[in-house]
């Protein structure tokens, strides 16, 4: 049995090359990388601190899907990649600031600070561990890549669970946010945690449609009539 790693050097030509190692029976992914780096290759860097799906390090991509390494038991011909959408630094290592930048620009920075009296337990958004397997699995950011990402805007629904102030957090996810994401449910399938951001995306729009916003694509609707025309 074997795996196939992408491996990437920005320094080196090529920069990019697939190259297979066996795998370690019975061991998880993140456990055939280290021991692939101690017995086999000791050039391979990736990315693992927890080893026990709490702290979000070690996602990556396998086949196409995000995986967190230190849960996932490879299969023989498994494809490894970095996450999407993210700056590769050095074969497995992404830069995750651009990507967690949309957490301040949501306002979503904002759920640490709120208080939590009698909050319900009707979602697990406090369980995210920031492994950005939901964001590299989301087909909106091919096409913008501004779009804030299904993290943030999860955690900008725990904050309107938590806060009666929510116009801030609300009005910041008009653009680049909710109206943009396709509810295909990418994200939900992708997350370790549980987590559904689709639900709380989709939460998002009733909350914003009553605090008086619109889906500013339908505007743009055409059913056979001509479009609607609302000036």
């Amino acid at each position: 049995m074997n795996i196939i790693i992408k491996r990437f050097d920005k320094y080196k030509e090529p920069n990019s090359i697939d190259m297979s190692y066996p795998v370690f029976e019975g061991l998880t992914l993140l456990e055939n990388f280290l021991k692939i780096k101690t017995t086999i290759d000791p050039t391979l860097v990736f990315s693992g601190v927890c080893r026990s799906g709490v702290c979000g390090s070690c996602s990556v991509m396998v086949n196409g899907k995000a995986k967190l390494a230190c849960s996932y038991k490879p299969k023989n011909g498994d494809y490894i990649e970095p996450l999407g959408y993210h700056e590769v630094q050095r074969d497995l290592i992404v830069d995750k600031n651009k990507a967690h930048y949309t957490l301040k620009t949501s306002h979503s920075w904002l759920n640490g600070e709120a208080k939590v009296e009698n909050s319900p337990k009707v979602t697990v958004q406090s369980d995210c561990i920031l492994c950005d397997s939901c964001y590299s699995a989301c087909p909106v950011l091919v096409v913008n890549g501004d779009f804030l990402g299904p993290f943030a805007l999860t955690k900008v629904y725990r904050y309107t669970l938590q806060s009666n102030d929510n116009k801030t957090s609300i009005d910041a996810i008009q653009k680049n946010g909710i109206w943009d994401c396709t509810l295909c449910g990418e994200c939900t399938i992708a997350c370790p945690q549980g987590i559904d951001p689709k639900m709380d995306i989709m939460n998002l729009r009733s909350k914003s449609v009553q605090s008086g916003y619109n889906d500013p694509n339908f505007t743009n609707m055409d059913f056979g009539f001509g479009g609607f025309g609302f000036d």
